[in-house]
């Protein structure tokens, strides 16, 4: 049999529900010489059934891990299986465009690197959306290409690609990231450090129909991402990241205030509050609102990061 191309591998857990918007936009690809490998982190929900059946139009295969083992395992099972000269993560909440194989193929026919595709967050209409959310996406996509090269690495996340020869270099993803975040920039951090270049490829940008939809959930994440910050500087060290994320003046001092005060737990009883507040509330008073809560979460997990066993 003929090797692909391209290898999407696609890590996967209760996703039966986004599985088939994937394969819808999988099924409108230019490119034709690819697979796809997604990996099941545990079926709880028939995802399976579901890769199963797409696998009779399509180049797709599921690959089914017995037990969940976090995103990092279910990467490197899926890269381990993958036959393709290039190697595409691919999150199964994406909706890429038609040339989104053929791109990131494009990509990589001068030389290796580490290709990104930006996501745009697709919301629903909730108050945290309208508050938070949408301004927030379109300031992170701003800054983001507006980074210097030799930082770019931080945006390394689920749409993404390599060559082969680039991953086996770099090797795996760090199991130890075993909870929710950072171990796709802890990644993006070693490709760095290989002296591989990392472009951001605006041709690349993809439809995100983004899990975190009101202020409970987005806090949740960003104090489960502090805690998976605070292993990443315990095993770079924290000027690998120097003083990003840290805010100044009063709002830094009311951020670092909160943060040793407060939980998970606290904060998130605080973010049930504000998604039946901000609706109500100016829109400045909103967003302010959403912000004070987001960003002393994060710095909350890197106080308490004992909070997260409950969440692995």
């Amino acid at each position: 049999m003929t090797a692909p191309r391209a290898s999407i591998v696609v890590p996967s857990r209760g996703g039966a529900g986004r599985l088939p918007h994937l394969f819808a936009a999988l099924r409108a690809q230019t490119e034709t010489a690819w697979e796809a490998i997604v990996v099941i982190d545990g079926d709880v929900d028939g995802s399976a059934q579901v890769v199963a059946a797409a696998g009779d139009d399509l180049p797709v295969r599921a690959l089914v891990l017995p037990e969940n083992r976090g995103r990092s395992a279910a990467l490197n099972a899926g890269f381990d299986d993958a036959r393709g000269e290039v190697l595409i993560r691919c999150d199964d909440d994406l909706r890429p465009g038609p040339d989104y194989v053929a791109g990131h193929f494009a990509r990589h026919a001068d030389g290796n690197r580490g290709v990104i595709g930006l996501y745009r967050n697709v919301y629903p209409d909730t108050a945290y959306a309208r508050a938070y959310g949408r301004e927030r996406d379109e300031r992170f996509r701003a800054d983001a290409y507006a980074t210097p090269a030799d930082a770019r690495w931080r945006y390394w996340a689920g749409n993404v690609s390599v060559t082969r020869e680039t991953y086996d270099r770099v090797g795996g993803y760090d199991t130890a990231f075993r909870a929710y975040g950072w171990e796709d920039v802890d990644w993006g951090y070693r490709l760095h450090r290989a002296g591989v270049e990392i472009v951001l490829a605006p041709e690349l940008e993809t439809a995100h129909h983004v899990a975190a939809t009101t202020t409970e959930i987005r806090v949740t994440r960003a104090f489960l991402a502090g805690a998976a910050r605070r292993a990443f500087e315990a095993k770079h060290g924290a000027e690998a990241l120097g003083s990003v994320g840290a805010s100044a003046g009063a709002w830094g001092r009311l951020v670092r205030r909160t943060a040793a005060r407060y939980g998970l737990g606290a904060l998130q009883r605080r973010a049930r509050t504000a998604d039946r507040v901000i609706g109500r509330s100016p829109r400045w008073i909103a967003e302010k609102h959403v912000a004070w809560l987001v960003e002393s979460a994060g710095l909350s997990g890197t106080l308490h990061p004992d909070e997260v066993t409950a969440h692995v």
